[in-house]
């Protein structure tokens, strides 16, 4: 079964919370079309300069965070178990903003911009995937959410800034349409919340902000397995596993996600921990996903082509 949310009254909010009460309750399977909002809670663009207020919608509070839409409760999920989110389809609006400087900020400070902001308005063409801004610019657009997951278990409000175990503002460029996201589930019924369209971004997103945009159509189809735990996010793409490691350091992140993809590889392929770190060592990348959400993020990649595994049966099992 589909089922339709758009940004209103009952479907916004600006926090992670296991106290919000689900907007739609799903069964494993189903597909949710989603509209949403840019971050910002944008009503419409915003080209930047003095004087401008950036236009808003009525929900949006001071204290709120990015603009999620939902919870989706998944019937029968259970804490301990994991989330399947399958993403369909990512289609972004006619409009995005880039952000850089003006603020207070670690990377800002490194860079020399925290008094001197500028605001990239970008055009965005979803027909031709490509998008330009106000100083002539062209790039080519690559869709994807930046924030997917679910609450802490923890009762009250949590931010939306920082990514968790359990999802939330990944920021991921490769979570676009064909992957497939795993998550473990915090709390029953899942309560899955998701917003921040980005419709480009380089690994890190080393500015802080990406090509922040309203999306048309986002499309994710979800289901809950007990067959494949998860300590962390793990996605699978058209043409690579990833494993996503958070941390207050990129140390601590990329051994996290490293950690991770040894246990994936071990699982996918029945190796010992030290093949599983040998063989990571010669095929598997680690990219910075990004370093501006208060908690940093690492991933590591093992490429479909990377590696050429041995048939089945032909090496011995387990050592």
């Amino acid at each position: 079964m589909r089922h339709t949310l758009t940004p209103g009254q009952n479907t916004l909010h600006g926090h992670f919370s296991p106290d919000l009460p689900p907007v739609l309750t799903i069964d494993p399977g189903d597909s949710v079309t989603y509209r949403t909002l840019d971050c910002w809670w944008s009503a419409g663009p915003y080209p930047g300069g003095p004087n401008r207020e950036r236009p808003r919608v009525a929900q949006h509070r001071p204290d709120h965070g990015h603009a999620l839409i939902g919870p989706v409760a998944v019937r029968g999920a259970r804490a301990g178990q994991t989330l399947e989110v399958r993403i369909d389809t990512v289609v972004p609006g006619s409009w995005g903003t880039t952000v850089a400087g003006g603020w207070p900020s670690e990377f800002n400070k490194h860079y020399g911009v925290q008094d001197h902001q500028v605001v990239h308005a970008w055009t965005l063409d979803p027909a031709a995937m490509t998008g330009s801004n106000q100083l002539g610019h062209t790039v080519p657009l690559r869709p994807f959410m930046g924030v997917l997951g679910m609450p802490p278990a923890e009762p009250g409000l949590h931010s939306t800034t920082p990514p968790r175990p359990w999802g939330g503002n990944l920021d991921c460029r490769d979570l676009t349409a064909g992957s497939i996201l795993l998550l473990p589930i915090p709390v029953d019924d899942a309560l899955f919340s998701v917003g921040d369209g980005h419709a480009a971004q380089g690994d890190g997103e080393v500015g802080g902000t990406a090509i922040e945009c309203p999306m048309d159509e986002v499309t994710l189809t979800f289901d809950v397995r007990d067959d494949f735990p998860v300590t962390g996010p793990v996605a699978r793409t058209p043409d690579a596993w990833l494993t996503l490691g958070v941390g207050a350091s990129l140390d601590d992140a990329t051994f996290t996600a490293l950690d991770a993809m040894l246990t994936l590889m071990q699982r996918l392929h029945d190796l010992s921990r030290a093949d599983a770190a040998a063989l990571a060592s010669i095929a598997v990348d680690v990219r910075v996903t990004q370093i501006v959400n208060q908690s940093v993020g690492a991933h590591a990649v093992l490429r479909d082509d990377a590696l050429r595994w041995p048939d089945a049966g032909s090496v011995g099992g387990r050592r």
